[in-house]
């Protein structure tokens, strides 16, 4: 991932601060999916940086951000 366009995913009015946490938390979840793998079937973690992939999902639209109504037209 180098420096990807986030204009296509900050349309609809997504905010960044929505974005961020997001990202964040996939990540999270990437890391202590790729934890439970490497004790369960000895499987080694993935070179890429777990920000990254989630980062990927994201623009790659197989992650959709819930964002709060009240928030989404600042």
């Amino acid at each position: 991932m180098l420096n990807p366009d986030l204009r296509g995913v900050l349309q609809d009015h997504l905010s960044r601060y929505s974005l961020v946490i997001a990202a964040a938390r996939r990540a999270r979840e990437i890391v202590e999916e790729q934890e439970t793998r490497s004790k369960i079937r000895g499987e080694k973690p993935s070179e890429e940086k777990a920000l990254s992939i989630a980062i990927d999902e994201i623009l790659a639209g197989e992650i959709v951000i819930a964002e709060p109504e009240e928030i989404r037209h600042l």
